[in-house]
């Protein structure tokens, strides 16, 4: 006889959360590791824009061209501050992926174990069950020998 888990079907769906809720936070991650490589270009363009600022000074550029730099310069200033709760928001969100899928492996988790313990049973039931059929055929034996 083979064991069949009668909640088998709740087991695969655990395993099936699982791993999806794995795939949500592998994306989560993806997403924190692209905002954070758009906020290091952002800081590079700054830290290029004030060079770029500070050689126009020193070759004494019209003031035109300052202003339009400066005009630049706050731009990114602007950006980097959106990026930054950006950055916060994707971090954020891989915190709460992190949680579901600590969650997730918990309840699957708890119905594997379940399982195991349903299969260590059956498996017990069986092994008695041989033994009483094993001591029978022996009590058998021994009447017939004893007739």
């Amino acid at each position: 006889m083979k064991f069949q888990y009668a909640f088998q079907k709740i087991v695969d769906l655990k395993t099936n959360e699982k791993t999806q809720a794995e795939w949500m936070l592998s994306s989560a991650i993806g997403r924190l590791q692209e905002e954070k490589k758009s906020l290091e270009e952002l800081l590079e363009s700054r830290e290029r824009m004030a060079k770029q600022l500070q050689e126009a000074a020193e070759r004494r550029a019209p003031v035109s061209k300052i202003r339009e730099f400066q005009m630049y310069a706050d731009h990114l200033q602007q950006c980097i501050e959106r990026k930054y709760s950006d950055v916060a928001q994707a971090d954020s969100n891989v915190q709460m992926k992190k949680k579901q899928l600590s969650h997730k492996m918990l309840d699957e988790k708890v119905w594997l174990k379940a399982r195991d313990k349903a299969k260590s049973s059956f498996q017990q039931n069986m092994l008695l069950r041989e033994q009483n059929e094993l001591d029978e055929m022996a009590t058998v034996r021994f009447a017939m020998k004893a007739r």
